[in-house]
């Protein structure tokens, strides 16, 4: 689990499509350099976001790091693209008894979204983008949530029709992240708020009970929850 609050930007040292040493699993890997910031408590194993995508540390020293990639995980996102010298964001898995600034973020990337146009206003930027997969829409709202390249970042207008969203970035924000980086055209990794999804299934098994057997038992249901929502409410 993370928060969307990166913590460093590192610097790809090489992406292997095949690394055939034992770090490597003879599969995809990426190591990231200028990580130093991250691996005072590193250990091999632990999960670090890279780009907002949660990958497993397999080797390390006291400034670099390496991961493997799956073909899954390169299929969603951005990272096969990467190269020698591109910045990334960085972050490590959420402690527990920390401040959480940001939002619930899995680094389990649904998709990229591809940057139409860039907008400067004032000290801040406004990025306007459009989501590969029109599906994910439904998850996206006006002043929810969203992670981009592992940034947790405020929705800020929506299309659902055309399939684009906006957000705005603020001048702080701008100097500790990749984004600023980016050009019209590039592709940004994107999860969309797990809420969502999770509100969405629950409610969805229950109205396919009702459309299966009676509307009166989803309703009864819904209720139940309810009252169940407000008893604790009125305990506190």
């Amino acid at each position: 689990m993370f928060t969307g609050i990166v913590e460093c930007m590192g610097t790809v040292v090489e992406f292997a499509s095949l690394d055939t040493s034992a770090a490597g699993g003879n599969g995809a890997s990426l190591a990231i350099s200028g990580a130093k910031q991250i691996l005072g408590d590193c250990h091999l194993g632990d999960s670090i976001s890279i780009n907002g995508t949660c990958l497993t540390v397999t080797e390390f020293t006291d400034d670099t790091f390496k991961v493997g990639v799956a073909p899954e995980t390169l299929s969603r996102t951005n990272l096969g693209q990467l190269k020698k010298g591109d910045p990334v964001n960085l972050e490590r898995a959420l402690a527990a008894g920390h401040r959480f600034g940001g939002h619930f973020v899995q680094g389990h990337i649904d998709a990229t979204a591809e940057i139409v146009e860039i907008t400067p206003d004032a000290n801040s930027v406004w990025y306007k983008l459009r989501v590969t997969d029109p599906k994910l829409m439904p998850y996206i709202i006006p002043k929810g949530f969203i992670a981009m390249d592992g940034t947790s970042l405020t929705v800020c207008d929506v299309n659902d029709n055309e399939a684009w969203f906006t957000i705005m970035m603020i001048a702080y924000t701008q100097t500790h992240v990749i984004m600023p980086t980016k050009r019209v055209g590039d592709l940004v990794n994107i999860e969309v708020d797990m809420l969502g999804k999770y509100v969405e299934k629950v409610t969805t098994s229950i109205l396919r009970g009702a459309e299966e057997g009676s509307s009166n038992t989803a309703t009864s249901y819904i209720e139940k929850i309810v009252q169940r929502v407000l008893e604790k409410g009125s305990s506190k």
